[in-house]
């Protein structure tokens, strides 16, 4: 052999060596309770029993594509807790073997799960709870956020109200506690950009509605003053959708249903998002939702923040993604970071209706001295949380 061979041998050898000490595993787990869903008006949109995990797997399709190249071994392990079973226990197991784990549960179970001993540095992602108890007071260092808080999503629905110059709006909400936060949310937001909601009416969810829509609807919003929108508070969808073309009044329907603001919607197209939303549905044979965007968000911030940092240390990668360097392209047309304060992933939110994107958020002209991404929700001079000091 001669010698410039015994060179390139040497340094093929080298190579393969360095190769085998970069390889990582980095195991998440993708924990999800299992909840009574409330009974509604119709049945014809059911809750995928998949929301959220397929979501995590596209995630992870995503993270291995880049991973193979780098000796990154990624896995997501599922693990769904029937009604009734012991959720903590189940999350006890579940934190013995991941020290990343994204969590599909009610704000009541995640702060539970997240106050574990066993959850001590870990890095917990919530993927489905709007609380925003949960970034605010009862925050957790352990917490990063990639479902939007309701005040997020009610800022960018006000904000482009505000933007059309529709400030004159009613408000009709449910009486479940999604809906009570909701609401609260839109008053607060509201408030904050300088619209008026001037008259409000809580629906009785008692009611049996499914052959009296037509006649109840208009009598019930017949005394509502003059006003440029109704916005709904109604996140199961049991009510609002029934809402357009049966008010006494002709005017737009936003909030829960209608005009909607959210994490994701599949009328989202440009900044890539088409080819997202392809592959997804190859994969679920279905459309994505907003649980299933924030899990695959989860997901994929792991991926970067592990091919950034080359640790599969929880704290390490805790720290990177609340650090100035992190950034995630996220087919929404600007990098996703977080916020260092409570958490919160920073993303702009679609509004959507059933068959269109009516705008992505944030609006223009409502600036920012950091970034107009914290336009939406609670910014750091207004946060309560204090877990990130």
């Amino acid at each position: 052999m001669t010698h410039s061979n015994l060179i390139l041998s040497s340094i093929f050898a080298s190579l393969c060596a360095s190769t085998a000490l970069a390889t990582i595993d980095i195991p998440i787990a993708y924990l999800e309770m299992e909840v009574e869903r409330p009974p509604v008006l119709t049945n014809l949109d059911p809750i995928p029993d998949d929301l959220g995990r397929m979501g995590a797997a596209l995630g992870l399709a995503d993270n291995a594509t880049t991973g193979g190249f780098m000796g990154h071994d990624y896995s997501v392990t599922d693990v769904v807790v029937p009604l009734g079973e012991d959720w903590l226990e189940a999350a006890r197991e579940v934190l013995a073997a991941h020290r990343i784990v994204v969590v599909n549960a009610p704000a009541e179970a995640l702060l539970a799960l997240a106050d574990l001993p066993e959850a001590e540095g870990a890095l917990i992602f919530n993927a489905s709870a709007e609380t925003e108890a949960l970034r605010e007071a009862d925050c957790r260092a352990n917490v990063l956020h990639t479902m939007p808080s309701y005040a997020m999503r009610a800022d960018a629905l006000m904000q482009f109200l505000v933007t059309k110059r529709w400030t004159d709006l009613v408000m009709i909400t449910g009486q479940r506690p999604a809906d009570v936060e909701f609401a609260t949310a839109l008053r607060n937001s509201a408030t904050k950009f300088g619209a008026r909601i001037r008259s409000e009416k809580e629906w009785d969810m008692s009611s049996d509605m499914r052959r009296n829509i037509g006649q109840e609807f208009p009598v019930f919003t017949q005394d509502f003053p003059s006003h440029h929108v109704m916005l709904v508070a109604d996140e199961a969808g049991d009510f609002g959708p029934y809402l357009e073309f049966n008010a006494w009044e002709p005017r737009p329907v936003a909030g829960s249903a209608g005009a909607r603001p959210d994490a994701w919607s599949d009328r989202v197209e440009a900044y890539g998002a088409a080819q997202l939303q392809l592959r997804f549905k190859r994969l679920a044979d279905r459309p994505m939702g907003a649980v299933d965007y924030a899990a695959w968000a989860a997901v994929r911030s792991v991926g970067e923040a592990v091919t950034r940092t080359g640790s599969n240390d929880a704290g390490v990668l805790r720290d990177y993604i609340l650090g100035d360097k992190f950034e995630l392209a996220a087919f929404k047309g600007a990098a996703i970071t977080y916020r260092d304060w409570n958490g919160q992933m920073r993303q702009p939110m679609p509004i959507a209706t059933r068959t269109a994107l009516v705008a992505m958020t944030p609006m223009p002209g409502f600036l920012h001295e950091i970034s107009t991404l914290d336009t939406l929700g609670r910014d750091r001079p207004e946060t309560a949380c204090t877990a990130f000091d």
